[in-house]
């Protein structure tokens, strides 16, 4: 198969899946267990993109500036700073570090 074929399956997939998802009948989606099982794919999703965007380079695994950025970032969010302030502080240790190393 060529990319552009897979890319077509791939969205004719999504495409499918989606009209599926209006077949459900709304007595399904509103039981709790549905409500909180969407709730956590939601979190799990976003964690897992986090960590493939600070450690992933390609096939690799990279410690690199962007790890302590984002556990700073987090313990700022721990102490709930605004987000601006996360953003800057977070790329300001990432710049530092970069810098020095």
């Amino acid at each position: 198969m060529t990319m552009w074929q897979i890319v077509l399956l791939a969205g004719i997939a999504c495409v499918a899946l989606k009209l599926a998802g209006y077949l459900v009948p709304p007595a399904v989606l509103e039981r709790p267990a549905a409500a909180r099982t969407a709730d956590l794919v939601t979190v799990a999703m976003l964690a897992a993109l986090v960590v493939v965007q600070t450690l992933g380079t390609g096939q690799a695994i990279v410690l690199d500036a962007r790890v302590p950025a984002v556990v700073v970032a987090a313990v700022l969010f721990a102490v709930r700073v605004p987000f601006i302030v996360v953003v800057i502080v977070a790329a300001a240790v990432a710049a530092g570090i970069r810098a020095f190393v």
